[in-house]
């Protein structure tokens, strides 16, 4: 094969427990994990050296060197050089797991191109925490600091609203104004939830850690939730990750639809993106 394309799609946090925190600073994380229909896309291409270039609505300052984990991850594929274009369509810095994504296209796109083993799970691990649930990329129960992976009961597609008002968000800054990292986990998730209502009524007894320091933090935050929480037909409202990127559940993908469409139009700065989560 002389060229391999991977989507690298959205990462959504529908919850996020900080449980603890490790003598060396990691933080223990509990989260349920999905992944939206929409997201960034690698291509790679056989080349004599790796080469690396960004595309894309979303390509304006998104670094092309050895910042990038895709470069990060390209070099933990000894032997697989190739030239790599990274379509950006994804907010950086925004909590959905944008540069984890790319990452884990990265290694998935080199590993098909040359028929390459992709590396242990330590390396993968120490490329980001989110790198290994997205190599993964379905719904799945992260913890730990992200090495440990469990399968969840089957969520039916749940109709989403992204929201970023366009602010990033330093993920150290919102850990360290965490007001505890000692928190609940989350219980075990139910098995047969079977429409995106049921899923949204547990969601809504299950929290995001996060969300009031990174609100503290930039307000702009709270601007956003509240105007989910206002939309017609949302079930729930709720940041992703470390912020600042939010999303709405709704019943229908037209109540999705109808929602971004309103959002849009009334704060048209902000990247507003209807979507599925699965």
């Amino acid at each position: 094969m002389a060229w391999s394309e991977v989507s690298a799609p959205a990462k959504v946090n529908l919850t996020l427990h900080v449980t603890g925190q490790r003598p060396d600073g990691y933080h223990l994380l509990d989260s349920l994990v999905v992944f939206s229909d929409f997201g960034d896309r690698v291509a790679v291409e056989a080349a004599p050296e790796t080469r690396f270039s960004v595309t894309g609505p979303r390509a304006a300052g998104v670094p092309t060197d050895s910042r990038n984990l895709v470069l990060k991850a390209a070099a933990l594929m000894a032997g697989a050089p190739a030239a790599i274009t990274l379509e950006k369509n994804l907010p950086a810095a925004s909590g959905i797991g944008g540069g984890s994504a790319d990452a884990a296209a990265t290694l998935r796109a080199l590993s098909s191109l040359h028929g390459s083993p992709l590396p242990d799970a330590a390396a993968v691990l120490g490329l980001g925490a989110d790198v290994p649930v997205c190599l993964q990329g379905h719904a799945t129960r992260m913890s730990g600091i992200g090495e440990e992976l469990a399968p969840v009961p089957a969520l039916p597609p749940l109709p989403a609203v992204l929201v970023n008002p366009g602010v990033e968000v330093s993920t150290p800054e919102v850990f360290r104004a965490l007001d505890t990292p000692d928190n609940p986990p989350m219980p075990d998730i139910p098995a047969g939830l079977a429409d995106p209502a049921e899923v949204a009524a547990w969601l809504a007894t299950q929290r995001n850690d996060l969300e009031a320091p990174a609100r503290a933090l930039a307000p702009e935050i709270g601007d956003v939730l509240a105007a989910l929480a206002a939309t017609p037909g949302c079930l729930l409202a709720r940041m992703s990750g470390s912020g600042a990127t939010c999303f709405g559940l709704y019943q229908t993908e037209t109540a999705a639809r109808d929602a971004a469409g309103r959002l849009g139009a009334a704060q048209p700065g902000w990247w507003v993106l209807p979507t599925v989560l699965t």
